[in-house]
């Protein structure tokens, strides 16, 4: 009698295996163009540049620098060299972690992709 519960179970993962791959096929496209777009954007700002951004007030500060890592968003890793090349360049503490912290997690550059995957409200 387990015969018949192996092949329900067998074949629910090759059903699930099957809508994944499908998935991952659609979403592919989208997100190989976020990256790639991410990328040129990082390429066309160089840290020199954003570092010239800087240098007012600390509230003006954090405000370029949410909104330039909101826009420029990247991966939490590369965030640690930015991070030092931007506070070696004297570029303010609080300006650096407010770009930091909306580089990680706002991101509006990946928005179209996560409103895809996620949903619209959640994303």
């Amino acid at each position: 009698m387990p015969k018949p519960i192996l092949n329900g179970r067998r074949g629910r993962l090759a059903t699930s295996a099957t809508q994944t791959l499908s998935s991952l096929a659609t979403l592919l496209p989208i997100l190989l163009g976020v990256v790639l777009l991410t990328g040129l954007l990082l390429e066309f700002l160089p840290v020199e540049a954003m570092a010239d951004w800087f240098g007012q007030s600390a509230f003006l500060d954090a405000l370029t620098g949410a909104i330039a890592g909101s826009v420029a968003a990247g991966h939490p890793v590369t965030s640690y060299v930015l991070g030092g090349e931007l506070l070696e360049r004297g570029v303010n503490l609080i300006a650096v972690t407010a770009f930091l912290v909306s580089w990680v997690t706002v991101g509006s550059i990946q928005l179209p992709a996560e409103m895809l995957l996620l949903g619209r409200r959640f994303a």
